[in-house]
């Protein structure tokens, strides 16, 4: 399965670009990250270390029970129709970022992954909204706040369709490609 391909326009443009070029020119200090999104520009600090271990779990698992051939990025600035984000992680078929520049369009990407910190509500509603916007097949949920995880699934009309969310420590099928239950009981 690979993610719908939509042509864009630069994302997320004010009148004279002026947003998107201040944006772009941003220095953020080391460890930072800084996304756009729905015309906010929004400087993230360093994840803690609960957060970043989420991360390292989930990884490891669709690394070992994934039967198709996936790559990860952490940290791949994708381009999609409200903004510039910069997912927690990021699957993709294999090769699929090979040769793209910092940012770029979510072309290859098979399902994002967000796991909630100081601002979940951008994780639970515009970063999934422009994921579906964008056509990312799957957006993968962390949430800590509410002790649960949440795949959103099959994108139509600006949203997606399909939701599944069940709380810590129960499995999360995943659909193909990746094809296995995700243990969550080390999640949060």
């Amino acid at each position: 399965m690979s993610a719908l391909t939509h042509d864009f326009a630069e994302a997320w443009n004010d009148q004279d670009g002026d947003l998107l070029d201040a944006f772009l020119a941003l220095d953020t200090p080391e460890g930072f990250k800084a996304e756009l999104i729905e015309g906010e520009i929004v400087v993230t600090p360093p994840p803690d270390g609960d957060h970043e271990t989420a991360i390292g779990r989930i990884v490891r698992q669709v690394f070992r029970q994934c039967p198709e051939d996936v790559d990860f990025a952490g940290g791949k600035g994708l381009i999609v129709p409200s903004g510039r984000y910069i997912p927690d992680g990021t699957f993709t078929a294999a090769d699929a970022m090979l040769g793209r520049e910092s940012w770029s369009k979510p072309d290859g990407v098979l399902m994002v992954l967000e796991v909630t910190s100081s601002r979940p509500g951008k994780d639970r509603e515009a970063k999934r909204l422009g994921c579906a916007a964008a056509g990312i097949p799957l957006y993968l949920l962390v949430d800590r706040q509410a002790n649960r995880l949440v795949l959103h699934s099959d994108p139509a009309r600006g949203d997606y369709a399909a939701t599944t969310a069940v709380p810590v420590g129960t499995p999360l099928p995943l659909p193909a490609p990746f094809g296995f239950e995700l243990a969550t009981d080390r999640l949060t």
